[in-house]
């Protein structure tokens, strides 16, 4: 597909035509779902839109359930909102070490996840994930945190920054792969996704480990995980409790895993239709992964690393192969692929033609692409022809379903078609 110029007022007149006349939630209604596009625009060719910027990189675009704004994760530690596409001047909330705020940013660190509570509309509750430091543990300085907050009682553009409660912390002992993509299933309870910790090949061998101090004597097993909690109902002395059918809430390893395998997996997501969990998961030097997992496969899926980098070994023993997870689409460096960034399957209403499609893409070749989940569980890929943003920080989709795309350079875009 390939890009064509817009006239001057085309961005403008498909915004209105496709995405026009929706109107606010009624404040505390939490079932209320936002007007569909009162005039859908058909077709697949697709462009990226930009419709702001914020300060240094912007990591995600999400929203609250049944509500229009856009909040914008800035990596320095801040959340920024977009209303009716004007960004508003003063932060949501900034916890950046600028405002004395416990963020540590840069590199891979900063604030890296955000996720509303389902009931957000009348308990004001979200969370968020972070980079900060650890003071006395020389080998792990830094820690991977999941964090609690509320929304102001006196005005819904801000939050209480005084409310905010650690739920987890997790060690680590380096400043990369930190992950830190969370989000709520269907089921109500919240999954966050953590990096392999650091270092190069997972040499803290993080990937595989069920319990701590095994197999080397400063291994974390919630790192390099996909972590289910219940932040409803909480354990004795923690902030969460455990999910009675988590793999491992009975014994033989640590209660909050829900998967293990995971390298970086710094952007994944949650089809809202079907459930379907689609991670991308960063490489370590030769392949990107992508791995579309249906429900009744994700309890204590084993995504392989750091025996495997894809579908490849990279760490002997390999025996057992049918254990692990491989991804459906690999892409290697050699073809350009440096750090895969996910991705969103679309589920607007704005562009019927592309419901079910999932969007993606790399930070160092950039472009976009698409897969389609197939019913015996491979992926029709497409790599789109056209002119798409770089550096592209995730792919993710707001209340309605819509798809944004963010960079690193703080730039905001809505995926739209061209008529």
């Amino acid at each position: 597909m390939r890009t064509r110029r817009w006239r001057k007022l085309a961005p403008i007149l498909i915004l209105l035509l496709a995405c026009g006349g929706e109107k606010k939630p009624t404040p505390g209604d939490d079932a209320q779902v936002l007007p569909r596009c009162q005039v859908p625009v058909p077709g697949t060719n697709v462009t990226m839109r930009k419709i702001g910027q914020v300060t240094g990189a912007a990591l995600l675009v999400t929203s609250p359930p049944a509500d229009p704004r856009l909040f914008v994760i800035e990596q320095r530690g801040a959340i920024r909102i977009f209303d009716t596409e004007l960004l508003l001047p003063d932060p949501f909330l900034d916890l950046s070490g600028d405002a004395g705020g416990p963020v540590i940013a840069g590199g891979e660190n900063g604030l890296l996840g955000l996720a509303f509570h389902p009931q957000y509309a009348t308990n004001g509750l979200f969370f968020v994930t972070y980079t900060a430091r650890n003071t006395g543990d020389p080998a792990n300085a830094q820690r991977n945190v999941l964090v609690r907050c509320s929304v102001s009682a006196a005005d819904p553009n801000k939050a209480d920054a005084a409310s905010c409660v650690d739920v987890l912390s997790i060690p680590d002992f380096a400043t990369n792969h930190n992950g830190g993509m969370i989000e709520f299933g269907k089921d109500g309870l919240l999954y966050w996704a953590t990096g392999d910790g650091g270092g190069g090949g997972d040499p803290q061998r993080n990937g595989q480990a069920l319990t701590d101090g095994s197999p080397m004597p400063n291994t974390k097993a919630l790192l390099a995980k996909m972590l289910r909690l219940d932040v409803d109902n909480k354990a004795a002395g923690k902030e969460y409790g455990i999910p009675s059918d988590n793999p491992f809430s009975g014994g033989g390893g640590l209660p909050e895993i829900y998967m293990i395998g995971l390298r970086n997996a710094w952007r994944w997501t949650f089809d809202r239709e079907t459930g379907d969990m689609w991670i991308a998961d960063v490489g370590q030097g030769a392949i990107e992964e992508l791995t579309v997992l249906r429900p009744a496969q994700q309890k204590g899926a084993n995504l392989g690393w750091s025996t495997h980098e894809g579908s490849a070994c990279f760490r002997q023993p390999c025996n057992n192969p049918a254990s692990f997870v491989f991804p459906q689409d690999e892409r290697t460096h050699a073809d350009g692929w440096v750090s895969i960034t996910g991705g969103q399957v679309y589920r607007g209403t704005c562009f019927p033609d592309l419901d079910g499609t999932y969007f993606y893409t790399d930070f160092g070749k950039g472009g976009l692409s698409t897969a389609r989940l197939n019913a015996d569980d491979t992926l029709t890929v497409t790599d789109l022809v056209g002119s798409f943003p770089g550096k592209g920080a995730s792919i993710h989709e707001d209340s309605r379903g819509e798809i944004y795309e963010t960079d690193t350079n703080g730039n905001v875009f809505q995926l739209q078609v061209m008529p």
